[in-house]
């Protein structure tokens, strides 16, 4: 298999990130060149989707027979969710996303999460971090690797070059600014691989560096 790198085009081929527990599948989607995730669990083979963004045919042939245990949706922009009830009723997947986005999410969400939650991929756990700015629910997922750095999904929370989009409010950009700064680079390691909702993947540690420039500019 190739050497993951995280860049993918809509159209393109999938790349596949294989941890010595977890393999992280990563597919560009629609019009908004959208992320998702396939998650799959080494041990058990169980599977999880975050974002069902867009191109339902493209994640169903990703998933394959293996079938999901559940699909996360970071954020309630249409654009990471379009696929979602076409997914869920291909796979009848339950559905996650985070407590405060879920009334803005068209498909019931089956389990709310909240701050500190885990969300189990077999014998795997991603832990919830809730960040409030881009929208009031959006959350991301952390990967504790226990064989190496940790892994984080970040939404449209965190991209390499700064945060997601506040619509020029200089409350929600505070707001998102300090939550991305006080709970992603406040608590993970510079190793942490970053996997934003839309484009190239980065670091903790190639971004660390620009976080007060991102203040001074604004967004």
């Amino acid at each position: 298999m190739p050497e993951y790198h995280g860049n993918v085009e809509v159209g393109g081929p999938a790349q596949t990130h294989e941890l010595a527990k977890l393999m992280i599948t990563k597919v560009a989607v629609g019009p908004m060149n959208n992320n998702a995730y396939l998650l799959r669990c080494r041990q058990t083979d169980e599977q999880v989707l975050i974002d069902a963004a867009n191109d339902a045919g493209t994640l169903l042939t990703l998933i394959g027979d293996g079938g999901l245990a559940r699909i996360v949706t970071t954020h309630r922009h249409p654009d990471h969710w379009e696929a979602l009830a076409e997914v869920v009723a291909r796979t009848n997947a339950p559905t996650v996303a985070g407590r405060h986005d879920a009334e803005g999410i068209g498909v019931p969400t089956d389990q709310l999460a909240d701050e500190g939650d885990h969300i189990s991929v077999g014998d795997c756990s991603l832990r919830v971090v809730h960040i409030v700015g881009h929208t009031p629910g959006s959350i991301a997922l952390v990967y504790d690797d226990p064989d190496g750095a940790p892994h984080v999904f970040t939404g449209d929370c965190l991209f390499p070059g700064g945060v997601g989009n506040t619509d020029k409010d200089p409350a929600r950009f505070t707001s998102l600014i300090d939550d991305v700064e006080t709970k992603l680079f406040g608590t993970l390691p510079d190793e942490t691989w970053v996997y934003p909702g839309h484009g190239s993947d980065t670091t903790l540690g190639a971004e660390r560096p620009h976080v007060q420039e991102w203040r001074e500019r604004g967004w």
